[in-house]
């Protein structure tokens, strides 16, 4: 299954919820759920109960859009997850936590997912001293994220804001440095994607 390339709004809407993944405009009186809180499409008034396998392929897709990846990868990540010690569900949300695209976005050096996505890609960034385009790219604790020299003129209203924004207590930023520092491993009360990640798990193990 390949990545959606098609309005995020109608993501949203489908989900009947906000999913952040437009930036600033889900904050403000245009977001379209806000203007129209119910499904695209013909017959929205239908009122159809979803079934339980409805009801976990939703989570499943709400969580695959929230990160903006593949189905290929979710399902990749979920083999991962379901091999490693601890909760299932908190593990492939810690993974998806410590992309790099992800990272960016929660250090504030991107308004979205899908904006740090394209930062990433346009290799604007150095992990320890080397450059890494790749948004898929997993951090560890102790690494260090940096913009490029020749990008720092394309971020000072970005380092401007950091200085007064939040970040989850796993992420760190040095401002004289202009440095992102991974402190540990990412908690699950510090995840606030809208996703009940245990009906992820039941989808894949059906």
């Amino acid at each position: 299954m390949s990545r959606y390339r098609g309005p995020s709004c109608k993501i949203c809407r489908r989900a009947r919820e906000k999913l952040f993944l437009k930036g600033a405009k889900c904050y403000s009186a245009k977001c379209a759920i806000e203007k129209r809180n119910y499904p695209p499409g013909q017959h929205t008034g239908s009122g159809r109960r979803l079934s339980e396998y409805g009801i976990r392929l939703r989570e499943k897709q709400k969580l695959r859009f929230c990160y903006g990846v593949s189905g290929k990868q979710i399902q990749l990540y979920f083999k991962r997850a379901n091999s490693q010690k601890g909760q299932t569900g908190h593990n492939l949300l810690f993974i998806f936590e410590k992309r790099l695209d992800n990272v960016i976005y929660r250090a504030n050096l991107a308004s979205s997912r899908q904006e740090a996505r394209q930062l990433v890609l346009h290799g604007h960034f150095d992990v320890d001293g080397e450059k890494v385009n790749v948004p898929s790219f997993l951090v560890k604790a102790g690494m260090r994220i940096t913009v490029r020299k020749k990008s720092q003129d394309l971020f000072k209203s970005r380092f401007a804001a950091m200085k007064g924004a939040e970040t989850p207590a796993w992420i760190g930023y040095d401002s004289k440095l202009k440095e992102v520092n991974i402190l540990q491993q990412p908690k699950r009360e510090e995840i606030d994607v809208p996703v009940k990640e245990q009906l992820v798990v039941e989808y894949y193990s059906r």
